[in-house]
C-alpha cells in the first residue's frame, strides 16, 4: 500500500531509488551508456527545466540522453543515480558547472533554462513530484561538491556506490551524504497558537519557529528547548505533523505541534524580533492570505501548513 501523500513541497517522489543497485558496479556502467537512460544536468547547483509547450501547461525537467551532456561535463565530473522511473528508465544528476554557459553554445543552446529550484516551488512552475526528483539531484551534487577530502585525514575522496558514498583511499574511511534534522513548530493553546518574526522576514510576515537538532536529543526535547530559548514558551507535550525535505543545502524539516502550558511568552530578541499568539480565525484569514496586516509563508513552506492543520483542528 503506497504511504498517504505528504502535504509538502519536496516530499512524495514518484521513483524508485534503487539502492540495491548502487554497489552493482555492472549494472550502473550499462545503464549509464544505455541510450533510454535520462540525465538531468546541473549547472552550479540549477537543473536543466523545459519551457512550457502551451500557456498554463507547466514547466518539464530537463531530461536528456547521455550524449546531450557528456561534451559539456568536465572529466570525473559528479554523477549520481537517482533511480528508476515508472517506465523502467534509469536516472541520473550530473554536474556540468565546468561548462561555460551552456544555456547559449553546445548541445543544450536553446533547449531549456537552468533554474533555482525555490523559486520553481515558490511559483508552482512544475509538478511538485518533478520537484522532488530534483530537489534529490540537487542535495546530492552538493554534497559531493563540499565533501571533497575526507574529514578524518584530509586526503582527496573518490564518489562510490552511484555516488551514494565518498571512499577515502589513504585512510579507508568511508563518508556518506547527511541530512541535518531540524525542527519547526508552532506552539498551541486552546483556540491560539503562536507564531513569530525574524528581522530578515518581509514585512508582515509572520512564521513557525525552528532550529537545527542537537546531538543526543529527541525531537520532543528539540521543540522545547527552541521555544524555551527564542520566545520563553513553556510545553507540555508534542506531536509530529509532518515532515520537508530541504535542499538548501541538506535538511529535513520536522513538523510538529507543541502545546503550550500558557500564553506567556518572553521574546528573546536574537532568533526573533517579535511573536504573537494568534487566534484560530485570524489564522484562518491567513491561510486564505485575506487577514489584514500580516501574513504566513505559502504553501511551498511547511510553516504553512502546520498552520493550516491548526486552523483545520487536525
Amino acid at each position: 500500500m503506497p504511504l498517504s501523500p505528504n502535504p509538502n513541497i519536496f516530499a512524495n517522489s514518484p521513483i524508485d531509488r534503487a539502492g540495491h543497485l548502487r554497489s552493482n558496479p555492472d549494472w550502473l556502467a550499462e545503464k549509464r551508456n544505455d541510450p533510454s537512460s535520462l540525465f538531468v544536468p546541473l549547472w552550479n547547483l540549477d537543473p536543466l527545466v523545459l519551457p512550457e509547450q502551451a500557456p498554463s501547461e507547466g514547466k518539464d525537467v530537463g531530461w536528456v540522453p547521455r550524449a546531450a551532456v557528456e561534451p559539456l561535463a568536465a572529466p570525473g565530473a559528479i554523477e549520481v543515480f537517482l533511480g528508476i522511473n515508472k517506465r523502467g528508465k534509469a536516472l541520473f544528476a550530473i554536474d556540468i558547472s565546468a561548462a561555460k554557459n551552456p544555456e547559449a553554445e553546445g548541445p543544450l543552446k536553446g533547449f531549456g533554462a537552468f533554474e533555482e529550484i525555490r523559486g520553481l516551488a515558490m511559483k508552482g512552475e512544475i509538478t511538485p513530484t518533478e520537484l522532488a526528483i530534483l530537489a534529490q539531484a540537487k542535495g546530492m551534487i552538493d554534497w559531493h561538491k563540499r565533501h571533497g577530502f575526507c574529514s578524518n585525514c584530509g586526503a582527496k575522496t573518490e564518489l562510490a556506490e552511484a555516488g551514494y558514498k565518498r571512499a577515502c583511499g589513504a585512510c579507508n574511511a568511508e563518508h556518506f551524504p547527511r541530512t541535518d534534522p531540524v525542527v519547526i513548530m508552532i506552539a498551541t493553546h486552546g483556540d491560539k497558537a503562536f507564531l513569530g518574526r525574524q528581522k530578515i522576514f518581509p514585512k508582515g510576515m509572520y512564521s513557525a519557529l525552528a532550529g537545527f537538532m542537537e546531538p543526543g536529543e529527541s525531537i520532543e526535547e528539540a521543540v522545547a528547548r527552541e521555544l524555551d530559548e527564542e520566545a520563553k514558551i513553556a510545553v507540555k507535550s508534542v506531536r509530529y505533523h509532518s515532515t520537508q525535505p530541504w535542499p538548501f543545502p541538506s535538511s529535513l524539516m520536522i513538523g510538529c505541534v507543541a502545546e503550550a502550558e500558557s500564553e506567556d511568552f518572553e521574546i528573546d530578541g536574537v532568533e526573533l524580533s517579535s511573536g504573537k499568539w494568534f487566534t484560530r480565525e485570524e489564522l484562518a484569514a491567513a491561510v486564505d492570505a485575506r487577514a489584514p496586516g500580516f501574513f504566513i509563508p505559502p504553501p511551498f513552506a511547511i510553516a504553512h501548513h502546520l498552520v493550516k492543520a491548526f486552523v483545520a483542528g487536525e
